[in-house]
């Protein structure tokens, strides 16, 4: 992905770091030399900041590993100015899994923050004035770094258990409402004060701190997604693939054209196609695979498919279908029973079958 650094792997995850991250390490250099800072109190407050995100790094991971024990995966953790971001394939739907996977996070910056407090003088601080405070904590030393360090993670337990979802406590919101109220309710009452405080956030931001503003818009959108999502899977619960089929489907040989293929694009509305040769699966044609070679229209079918696809049950539920269509980059799926073709399904069609769905509810 452009824009995107990768760290390397820790236990299979990808760690990336965005490129808007450099933004935060300009503006933390901006300020201090604004505020009239050397050079070395600029060094180390930039550390601070790269030290910081690794923890931040270490929050991901206990997130990350935690879910691994209920056999989700993730596929990689993203570092951005506002914080890191697991993506997790899905979080757990029993209430006792999302609660600690959720929990998981904040507690490694407990660990953390405890191993550090073993290194702050805080007798010493504590018998300072606050003038003396002042100017003691804004000499640079290794022993205020460690402070600044230890608040810091204090802060990121703090910030992340409040119960604003997305964020980790209103997951854990969540899992608690869920013994009681049922997943669908619970989200929608985490959603809803997740982007209550959402606004608040964007209030304060407006006269304090305009950063606030970015971390509402962060919560408000996040809360509504996990809103939406969990909607739409509680709709599609108990049914399965066959019933949200597209059976009406175009086959392609793989001795057809390009220009074929692009004749058939304009003449309907699919997209994506499946190609069988002596009624076997052999390949997909993508619709970006078929706007990547309209260029070439004497290429074959079989010259331009994509042989790396996965076909879909006939009886998988609807639900691992859902997971399957948002987890994998071709969500274009063969559908097939007792090993013969019968159609396809994809996100549109899906879609179509959740708003069928959703209007049967009164």
């Amino acid at each position: 992905m452009k824009g995107v650094l990768n760290l390397g792997r820790v236990a299979g995850i990808k760690i990336e770091i965005h490129w808007t991250f450099s933004l935060l390490l300009i503006w933390v250099a901006f300020i201090e030399v604004k505020a009239g800072a050397d050079l070395t109190r600029i060094l180390l407050n930039e550390l601070l900041i790269l030290l910081l995100f690794g923890c931040v790094v270490l929050h991901e991971l206990g997130h990350a590993l935690t879910a691994k024990k209920f056999n989700i995966e993730t596929k990689k953790i993203m570092l951005l100015p506002i914080g890191g971001v697991a993506s997790l394939e899905k979080m757990p739907e029993k209430p006792g899994q999302e609660l600690l996977v959720a929990l998981a996070g904040p507690a490694v910056n407990v660990v953390i923050a405890f191993l550090l407090a073993l290194a702050v003088p805080f007798k010493y601080y504590f018998g300072l004035n606050a003038t003396e405070m002042t100017e003691v904590l804004y000499t640079p030393s290794l022993q205020n770094f460690i402070f600044y360090l230890f608040i810091a993670n204090v802060m990121l337990v703090l910030f992340n258990l409040i119960p604003a979802f997305p964020m980790d406590g209103g997951r854990v919101l969540r899992a608690l409402l869920s013994y009681r109220l049922g997943r669908v309710e619970a989200t929608r009452i985490a959603a809803g004060i997740g982007q209550t405080l959402a606004v608040v956030f964007s209030l304060l931001g407006l006269f304090y701190n305009p950063f606030l503003i970015l971390i509402a818009f962060f919560i408000f959108f996040g809360a509504y997604a996990e809103n939406q999502m969990v909607k739409r899977t509680s709709l599609i619960k108990g049914h399965i693939a066959k019933e949200a089929t597209l059976t009406n489907i175009t086959i392609l040989s793989p001795v057809h054209s390009v220009q074929e293929v692009v004749d058939l694009l304009l003449a309907g509305t699919e997209k994506d196609f499946v190609v069988m040769d002596q009624d076997e699966i052999v390949g997909i044609v993508a619709h970006k695979d078929i706007v990547k070679h309209a260029r070439t229209p004497s290429l074959l079918v079989k010259e331009i498919m994509g042989k790396n696809f996965t076909t879909v049950d006939a009886t998988t539920s609807l639900t691992q279908v859902y997971e399957m269509i948002n987890r994998e980059k071709n969500g274009f799926f063969p559908v097939v029973e007792d090993k013969k073709l019968i159609g396809a399904i994809d996100q549109v069609n899906l879609s179509e079958f959740i708003l069928l769905k959703s209007a049967t509810i009164p």
